[in-house]
């Protein structure tokens, strides 16, 4: 006759092995179309450890979550805020601000880390959905939990994934920061024991499955042209743009991630000075009005929202927008936003440097000196102007992934362009040009992610 603890054995094995009934979030998240990697399950992992072996995990949850230090539960709750994306872009984002990075390179490395984000996200829920883990939680509820249990399978943990990828990008952005973020990711990922929700082989699985797909984004774009030195010379032609030095002419010659080149979407070229419809657009600059109002709105959107921190602003109208709509516990959904926001910012950065560094248009001041900016010019050509196409391609990529903001950011997007004019920075052809080619990029990237195909 068998012991009771054998029984008792035999039990909570049969316990660990056999799925639970699962109110899981995005079931369907596996199959979402990725950015490098194609099919998820072509990097399915291999199945979670034996009964066996989850007995044994339990045991040391039990510990862990025995013996939880003051500080073992502020770590759990840093990285438990928002969804798993979240943290790991605002430890990007402040990165950036402390190299002072211009928007475009910002762009592009807030791109590569939420492809790697995405596409490592769906991975894991693919992996998720075909072994259906329970949590440790279901199989031995006397585990104390630091946190809400995530409504997903155990194996492998999303946290884990995003940590494992988020750093392996991160470091390979910054390489002297490079065991900063190692062990960042190893707290993040410890994280998830001392909270109680994950089991240690869902911890590892989900670090090692985040390193592969990261790798795997970074050497898709390894050839991105970021390091190639601009092979172009400022013309000396009049009624161009006149200086030196100017800000990142290279950045229109990026590898996009959406367009099939930096100039596919070139707009048509600005008016000719001299030309009646430059001589209107010079008429409207010299009759503008500049009230403190306005002058208020110009100067927000230059030092506040624009120029070396316009990725800031919109970066953060995404997580804002994110933790309003309570996506916290939707990490595919969260990490899609993230994606195609920041693709379409790179991408449109691309092709309104592209279109700057072609034509060359001059600015207002420099061919009409009555013209008296609110503040210093930015060194770069007039047409397109750049905050119309940032702001104008973020606007349209959140307004379809949140429609109940659409409204909101439109108008945010109109601002930012009208600023330009009330600054005497920017002609009327420049922020319709730039608000036209922004839609036109954004509208690329949403069918490039496939939205509507994948589930809305």
């Amino acid at each position: 006759m068998r012991s009771v603890a054998t029984l008792v054995a035999l039990l909570l094995a049969a316990a660990i092995t056999e799925p639970a009934a699962l109110d899981s979030i995005e079931p369907g998240a596996g199959a979402w179309t990725t950015w490098v990697i194609g099919p998820a399950r072509a990097l399915r992992l291999p199945p979670p450890p034996p009964a066996t072996d989850s007995a044994a995990e339990l045991a040391e949850l039990r510990a862990l979550t025995g013996a939880r230090s003051s500080a073992a539960l502020e770590a759990v709750a840093y990285w438990d805020v928002g969804p798993p994306s979240y943290r790991w872009n605002e430890l990007a984002v402040s990165e950036l601000l402390r190299r002072n990075a211009y928007s475009n390179v910002a762009g592009r490395e807030l791109a590569l880390l939420h492809v790697a984000l995405h596409d490592a996200t769906v991975v894991a829920w693919d992996s998720k959905h075909a072994y259906m883990r329970p949590r440790p939680t279901a199989v031995a509820p006397g585990i104390a939990t630091a946190v809400g249990v995530p409504r997903s399978p155990s194996y492998p943990d999303e946290r884990a994934v995003a940590a494992g990828a988020a750093a392996t990008v991160l470091g390979a952005l910054s390489p002297e920061r490079a065991a900063f973020f190692a062990a960042r990711s190893e707290e993040a990922a410890r994280s998830r024991l001392l909270a109680g929700v994950s089991y240690p082989s869902d911890v590892s699985a989900g670090l090692a499955l985040g390193r592969a797909v990261a790798a795997r984004v970074l050497e898709h774009r390894r050839a991105d042209g970021f390091a190639v030195p601009w092979p172009g010379v400022v013309p000396h032609e009049a009624g161009k743009w006149r200086g030196s030095d100017p800000i990142l002419p290279q950045a229109g010659t990026w590898l996009p991630w959406t367009l099939a080149s930096p100039g596919e979407l070139r707009p048509p070229p600005p008016p000719a000075p001299g030309s009646a419809r430059m001589a209107t657009e010079l008429e409207e600059l010299r009759s503008v009005v500049r009230t403190p109002k306005r002058d208020a709105d110009a100067l927000f959107w230059e030092h506040a929202a624009g120029g070396r921190r316009g990725y800031h602003f919109w970066n953060d109208v995404v997580s804002r927008t994110l933790l309003e709509q309570r996506l916290d516990d939707n990490a595919p959904r969260a990490a899609r936003a993230y994606a195609v926001a920041h693709v379409a910012f790179h991408d449109v950065g691309v092709a309104c440097w592209e279109a700057k560094f072609a034509y060359w248009a001059i600015r207002p001041g420099q061919l009409d000196p009555r013209i008296q900016p609110l503040f210093a010019t930015p060194n770069h050509p007039s047409y397109p102007s750049g905050h119309s196409c940032f702001s104008s391609a973020m606007a349209t990529v959140l307004a379809r992934l949140f429609p109940g903001s659409a409204a909101a950011v439109e108008a945010l997007a109109r601002e930012a362009s009208e600023s330009r004019v009330w600054a005497g920075i920017h002609f009327r052809s420049d922020v319709d040009a730039g608000r036209a080619l922004g839609h036109a990029v954004g509208r690329r990237v949403l069918e490039h992610a496939r939205i509507d195909a994948d589930g809305g």
